[in-house]
């Protein structure tokens, strides 16, 4: 696999008052959910073998054999979509039958997905089989692994830093998770990120001290290789993936060839309940254990005080206020979160939403999870003609007259160096609902012509690893354009506000899964 390294492919981290919101599941929603199910838990849920495993493929079930209520859903998933809550997809599973199904307009759920940091849960799920299998310890020294390297700022300290550390978010590295993950784009900027984390500071005590650390995280994937003499990757599809049907993979690497340990694995929605599933299963699989039981359960236990509302274990969440349930989360709104009492898995991803935007809805729906309720005929056909509504575009309205300043057409941009890394940009306009985006990226020269919709609808092409790709856009006024870039599957959504003074342009543009922004100025080119 080829690196693949963009400006925008930041980490996890919000502000401080946005990070509980977005990458921790708020102790406020899980609590609801246990007030709002367990009154109507008549008959808790006790695990055993399950009656198949969907190994080829899940079963079907209704929502009112389930304990739903099909035609709240539809409310549901509708008001979602009033709402333009930026969310891909919605899976709900229960007693190992899909109850709902939905995807939400642009993304179809035809192909795989970015997981941002629901990698992480895989990433230490690979260590752990590793482990099993006798490859390497969770004990064993950090820079055991990396023999052939000259490793700065090497201490007591930092010789002491194991694997399980690493996991748990605890290696005491030098590392914040402030500005956006600020240490991580560090880390993403340098030429090797393997080295650029081995050589940080340990400014902790290993164990002692919990840090949202994606570069601790990433060192995961060097470590499991020089183990295994295999990738991530390779080590994956051979231990986890395919023993589940888990078959559409990509895995993206940094600039030495190792699959992303934190992050940019992409996975289908119905393959990331899998994992959801083994964990329900306490690592069992068919007639296989393809994870111990022992790190299952302690996976989803705390490992470490995060000083938050949830405590983290390896590579999962665990809410202080109910340690029976626990979440693989990303950026952005992906996420895989079990509930084994209830025999639940919940699966979401999304461009940038927060799950106390959805969850309110989802609770409403919950009817008697103790049996199965009366079959619901009107409900259900009020459920298919919801799906199929939220998986369509909006309806295209007319384009806008273009203002005097659209002669800009066919005209080139050239921009100072900026974050994004765009150095040339010309939009083509032709008086029709339709124009074409020019662009070329430093490192990367100039991309394929993109068609961008200027009557509200995305217009659509193929991206990298030919995942869709979708560009619309108008004039906020006569002097500035919008556009809207969404890479639908790779979680990477712009908003950039383009400004014409002259023979001068102004960008402006906001990634919405990280809500960070970029500025920077361009001239025409003579």
């Amino acid at each position: 696999m080829r690196a693949v390294k963009y400006p925008w492919d930041m980490g996890e981290q919000q502000s401080p008052f946005r990070k509980i919101l977005f990458w921790i599941v708020p102790v406020a929603v899980l609590a609801l959910l246990i007030v709002l199910f367990i009154p109507q838990l008549q008959s808790p849920e006790k695990s055993s073998k399950p009656e198949y495993w969907p190994t080829l493929g899940w079963r079907n079930g209704t929502p009112e054999e389930h304990g739903f209520n099909s035609s709240g859903l539809a409310d549901a998933l509708l008001t979602m979509r009033e709402r333009n809550i930026n969310i891909h997809s919605l899976l709900v599973i229960r007693n190992g039958e899909v109850v709902v199904d939905a995807y939400f307009y642009p993304y179809n759920g035809t192909t795989v997905h970015d997981q941002a940091s629901v990698t992480k849960s895989v990433m230490t799920t690979l260590i752990a089989i590793a482990a099993d299998q006798g490859k390497l310890k969770l004990d064993e020294p950090m820079v055991s692994f990396f023999p052939d390297r000259i490793i700065l700022n090497r201490d007591a300290r930092k010789e002491s830093i194991t694997v399980r550390h690493l996991a748990s978010m605890s290696s005491g590295l030098d590392c914040t998770s402030e500005r956006d993950e600020a240490t991580l784009n560090e880390m993403m900027a340098s030429p090797d990120w393997v080295q650029f984390t081995l050589d940080r500071k340990v400014v902790w005590e290993p164990g002692t001290h919990f840090v949202y650390c994606s570069p601790g995280l990433h060192l995961l994937s060097p470590i499991l290789q020089n183990a295994t003499g295999m990738t991530a990757l390779e080590f994956g599809r051979r231990n986890l993936f395919e023993p589940l049907g888990i078959r559409d993979v990509i895995w993206t690497t940094d600039p030495q060839g190792y699959n992303v340990g934190s992050a940019e694995l992409f996975l289908h929605p119905h393959d990331m309940a899998k994992i959801g599933y083994l964990w329900l299963n306490k690592g069992q699989w068919e007639d296989g254990q393809v994870v111990s039981r022992d790190w299952v359960e302690k996976s989803v236990m705390a490992q470490i005080d995060t000083g938050g509302d949830d405590d983290y274990g390896y590579g999962w969440w665990v809410p202080e206020s109910d340690p029976a349930l626990y979440s693989a989360i990303g950026r952005g709104g992906q996420r895989i979160i079990v509930v084994p009492e209830w025999n639940l898995i919940v699966v979401t991803t999304g461009g940038g939403f927060d799950f106390d935007e959805i969850e309110p809805l989802l609770t409403a729906t919950i009817m008697d999870m103790g049996k199965t309720l009366p079959a619901n005929q009107e409900g259900m056909a009020k459920l298919e003609a919801a799906l199929n509504i939220i998986s369509q575009p909006p309806a295209p309205r007319q384009a806008a007259p273009l203002p005097q300043k659209a002669n800009i057409s066919g005209k080139t941009f050239i921009f100072e160096p900026n974050t994004l890394k765009v150095e040339k940009l010309r939009i083509d306009f032709n008086g029709s609902e339709e124009a074409v985006l020019n662009i070329t990226l430093t490192g990367r020269g100039q991309m394929p012509p993109r068609p961008v919709g200027l009557d509200g609808v995305y217009r659509l092409s193929k991206g990298d690893y030919n995942l869709p790709l979708g560009q619309r856009g108008y004039w906020a006024d006569a002097d500035t354009f919008v556009l809207e870039y969404d890479e639908i599957a790779r979680n990477i959504h712009f908003i950039i506000r383009m400004h014409i003074e002259g023979d001068r342009a102004v960008v402006e543009a906001l990634q919405t899964a990280h809500e960070i922004g970029a500025k920077f100025e361009g001239r025409l080119e003579e």
